[in-house]
């Protein structure tokens, strides 16, 4: 088994986060799931977690992708460390 990977966030994606949470209480809870779900398997080798690998994305923009209920946080993977870059609300007219 590989040893667990470290989460690390960008200046940018803290202040993202502060300043959603401002607006929405349940982003903790969400982001609960994210540190409970990537130092584990960001890869999503085992298929059972809403993870995508974004095409034509270069790396630090954000490779991989994580949608949690209406939140979307991306990150990238270098070595062990899984580096969150964005977290943000699905868009009103995606659907």
């Amino acid at each position: 088994m590989n040893p667990p990977f470290v989460i690390h966030t960008t200046p940018g994606f803290d202040r993202m986060l502060k300043q959603l949470t401002k607006q929405h209480p349940d982003l903790a809870e969400r982001m609960a799931e994210v540190f409970s779900i990537l130092p584990v398997d960001p890869y999503n080798v085992s298929r059972q977690h809403p993870i995508k690998k974004l095409k034509g994305i270069k790396p630090g923009d954000g490779q991989h992708r994580i949608r949690l209920g209406r939140w979307r946080f991306r990150y990238d993977i270098v070595a062990q460390v899984v580096e969150l870059v964005y977290c943000g609300l699905r868009r009103e007219d995606t659907y």
